[in-house]
């Protein structure tokens, strides 16, 4: 069968698996259907499967036909809790939607897989694929790193990458990607604004925590621009505020919940200091107390410098220097694909998925429930993972021959 067959074979399979993801999405770290869906379209290739222990994650590994070191690509499998609004004919009705394109990222590492184990024999080493659950705050990359992920070829691969699809900013089939911080670290925010409850009709007997809450939310956009340096980034959002059951009742207490992001840890620290004492501040001006707390969630997603020129290099040579961009900003986003990238270097790139009918800077984003990928990108991100592994582990093998002419 020609080359040019064999794509479009592939890519039949692969939009067929990632459609079949799409309508039937699930959340968290306990992925059954998925799952099931994964190991079959695995099926009958020369792979070491194992299955997570406590979460729904699948690590297969491909023995290459020489000895040599590993390297890893991972695809995050999970939805969002997002009720769909695309009107596609393969939507999600179930209430929950691949909103972040991890449809698409795990049938790229199936289609990856494929083309792999067909060119195993000719492999110097082992790649691990990495099918993780629970990206979308759960944690899953530290929960599979600790169920063993990292060891699964018998030592840490020398390399890890993964490739992230985008439904809006940019444009369809560009991959981009950069040296260092590739996307923000998070924390996770809360304030409880302690006061005390009395009746609507009579504020001045109570201590109502609602105004208070509300200048707190008022105040913090004054926070970044007063702290973070404008060449540096940094988001700050308060996304839910809860407080009273009825309109004639002054609460006790109002909550406020929102997530911080960051890119250099200088920034990170004074904006939680300053998050505190803005707080603490305004309650005593309003005659309450303030219980801000700050839970260290992600750390920054940062590309090992020398593996973000290789992965670059990798995508502009297989799919044409037009296709590649360095990008020049992080983004503002979490990846707990840092868990990896702290334990092994590697690097992500990012691959515009936008459908070429829309207009990128105005498409609706990840995470919106009107967000739509174009399948179209499935084979080019499944032969840019498999290149990728396969060019990193004849790159290790150089070095290798060469340590030891030398």
């Amino acid at each position: 069968m020609r080359t040019s067959q064999k794509r479009l074979v592939l890519q039949h399979d692969l939009v067929r698996l990632r459609r079949e993801l799409h309508a039937d999405p699930e959340v968290g770290l306990q992925l059954p259907r998925t799952r099931q869906r994964v190991l079959d379209a695995l099926a009958g290739l020369p792979l070491e499967i194992t299955l997570g222990r406590d979460i729904g994650s699948v690590t297969a590994v491909l023995r290459g036909g020489r000895p040599g070191p590993s390297v890893l690509l991972r695809g995050d499998m999970d939805a969002l809790p997002v009720v769909e609004r695309t009107g596609l004919d393969y939507a999600s009705g179930n209430g929950a939607m691949h909103a972040c394109g991890h449809d698409l990222h795990t049938a790229m590492l199936v289609g990856a897989a494929r083309l792999l184990s067909a060119r195993r024999h000719g492999l110097t080493g082992d790649v691990v694929f990495m099918f993780q659950p629970g990206e979308e705050g759960e944690d899953g990359a530290a929960k599979m790193i600790a169920e063993g992920v990292l060891e699964a070829a018998g030592s840490l691969p020398v390399a890890a990458y993964a490739t992230h699809v985008m439904s809006a900013r940019f444009p369809h089939g560009i991959f981009t990607t950069r040296r260092g911080p590739l996307m923000a670290g998070a924390d996770l925010l809360s304030v409880t604004v302690h006061g005390s409850g009395g009746h609507g009709s009579a504020p001045h007997l109570a201590r109502d925590p609602i105004p208070a809450a509300a200048a707190v939310v008022g105040a913090l956009p004054g926070l970044l621009t007063r702290t973070v340096d404008p060449a540096d980034t940094a988001v700050l959002t308060i996304g839910a505020m809860h407080a009273g059951a009825a309109g004639n009742v002054i609460p006790e207490r109002a909550e406020l919940l929102g997530t911080l992001r960051w890119h250099d840890v200088r920034t990170r620290d004074a904006l939680r200091e300053g998050f505190s004492e803005v707080c603490h501040s305004i309650a005593r001006a309003h005659g309450v107390t303030a219980e801000p707390g700050v839970v260290e969630y992600l750390d920054v997603t940062a590309n090992d410098p020398d593996e973000a020129d290789f992965v670059a290099m990798v995508a502009a040579e297989v799919h044409g220097a037009q296709r590649y961009r360095d990008l020049p900003q992080p983004l503002c986003a979490g990846e707990d694909f840092c868990r990896v990238l702290d334990r092994v270097p590697g690097a992500m790139i990012l691959l515009g998925a936008c459908p070429p009918e829309l207009d990128p800077a105005d498409a609706f984003d990840n995470h919106s429930p009107y967000a739509v990928f174009d399948d179209a990108v499935l084979t080019d991100g499944a032969l840019l993972h498999a290149e990728i592994a396969a060019r990193r582990l004849a790159a290790a093998d150089r070095l290798t021959a060469d340590a030891h002419t030398g």
